[in-house]
């Protein structure tokens, strides 16, 4: 199958997967998160057992899968939740009966269940299912009966992930892939959490229509996320420092349609800030060699680990088959053209996003906001609090910009279950911090454009 039909049919249905397609696989309910693309030769790996990806193409996303053994080994099969949804309405019916239940009896002893390995292991070779053999250790188990409904359901999970795992087929999107990315290796994305995130773009009026400049120095999240909010609309300039492009594998994930990739551009600050409206502001060499240096060394590093993990995998248990490099999203990132430069010049740009933990934001920031229009918002996220300090002073003294204030995004996360609703035990403690203002026209510039005129 071709490229150009490969993104028609992304296209038509996105909701639907198709060959070719980047998709999240999530594996018992969260205990791992795979980066796949869609082949029929592509492979994952569940524990001891290697399954084929091709059953989920041209599935929705959202549906379930169950790994089974057949004739041929191992396979995943799909699962309805119809069925799901009448056991949990059960379970609701007779809960009022075992209220009176507890677990104060019960010795845990390791003598409860009377099915042994070899025969779990003869249960397997005569083709039984993992639902059966977790019905069979409920049958054999001495205590299930005296347990609470809680302890029940907890068990049946427990062995269910051990016997019977099951893969949830999600849809690449900024949330589920930043949600993936700060779960498992968040200094990747530079710590940032996904309500961080929305706050950036929220902060920085991503609209319709709208060019949007970037200094993305997180893995790309930043610049798949403005791209799948434009919608195929206005452009997301990528600038960078130095001479070597910042890496974005990330917005690979994303599957863009051919429309979008042409709307995400990459453009050097050079090209930028030459002969801005008549104003070039003198920059600091020492600083120039200083931002260089680290951009170079950060995109090395990020293109040693995306070469080393692989970009579309979080797991190391995960082996894609060589066969699915033939099937490549259509390259995002080119660089912008002479027009759009122009343009960019004379009109400036709508919004500035800056994303560059690893830089110092004062240095980043003075060469970016002339390129704005005046009453244009900016937001720039750090991981520390005091980059972002130091960086409102400067712009406060020198009169910069107006409404500056530093924002602390805090998110928690609730379990909401019957009778079980409280906040996660577990929680981030830190989504980092966002500096936000518009950009004015000082009296410094004003005068400078009197005496050019």
């Amino acid at each position: 199958m071709s490229q150009n039909n490969l993104q028609q049919d992304s296209t038509q249905n996105a909701r639907v997967t198709w060959e070719g397609c980047s998709v999240l696989l999530d594996i018992n309910d969260g205990d791992r998160l795979v980066f796949a693309r869609l082949s029929p030769a592509s492979t994952l790996k569940i524990g001891n057992k290697q399954c084929s990806l091709q059953p989920l193409i041209g599935c929705p996303f959202g549906s379930s899968f169950q790994i089974e053994t057949g004739t041929q080994g191992p396979y995943l099969s799909r699962v309805l939740a119809s069925t799901q949804d009448n056991n949990v309405q059960e379970k609701g019916d007779s809960q009022s009966k075992d209220e009176s239940r507890d677990n104060r009896a019960i010795v845990d002893n390791n003598t409860a269940q009377c099915l042994t390995g070899d025969d779990i292991d003869a249960l397997r070779r005569q083709g039984a299912t993992g639902d059966e053999i977790v019905e069979a250790l409920i049958a054999n188990s001495a205590t299930f009966e005296k347990k609470t409904l809680f302890s029940q359901e907890k068990y049946k999970l427990r062995k269910q992930k051990k016997y019977a795992p099951r893969v949830l087929l999600r849809r690449p999107f900024a949330r589920s892939i930043c949600e993936a990315y700060f779960k498992k290796y968040p200094a990747r994305i530079g710590f940032m959490r996904v309500d961080t995130l929305s706050l950036l773009l929220s902060m920085a009026n991503v609209t319709a229509n709208s060019d949007i400049l970037i200094v993305d120095m997180v893995g790309g999240i930043l610049t798949g996320a403005v791209a799948e909010r434009l919608g195929g609309t206005g452009y997301v300039c990528n600038t960078y420092l130095g001479t070597a492009p910042y890496p974005m594998d990330i917005v690979r994930i994303f599957n863009f349609s051919n429309e979008i990739c042409k709307r995400i551009v990459r453009c050097p600050l050079t090209d930028l800030s030459l002969a801005q409206n008549g104003i070039s502001e003198q920059i600091d060499q020492q600083d120039v060699r200083n931002m260089e240096m680290q951009s170079n060394s950060v995109s090395m590093e990020e293109i040693t680990v995306s070469s080393e993990n692989g970009m579309l995998e979080l797991v190391p248990e995960t082996t894609v088959s060589p066969v699915t490099k033939t099937f490549k999203s259509t390259k995002a990132g080119e660089k912008a053209s002479q027009e759009a430069i122009k343009l960019w010049k004379e009109n400036g740009f709508s919004s500035l996003i800056i994303a560059a933990p690893d830089m110092d934001a004062w240095s980043v920031v003075k060469e970016l906001l002339p390129l704005l229009s005046y009453s244009a918002p900016f937001t720039i996220y750090h991981q520390y609090l005091q980059p972002l300090a130091t960086c409102m002073h400067h712009l406060q003294t020198r009169k910069m910009a107006i409404g500056l204030q530093i924002s602390e995004p805090w998110l928690r996360e609730y379990q909401v279950l019957p009778s079980r609703t409280h906040p996660c035990m577990q929680m981030s403690a830190l989504g980092g911090y966002m500096l936000s203002g518009t950009r004015i026209c000082s009296s410094e510039i004003q005068l400078q454009e009197n005496k050019n005129a």
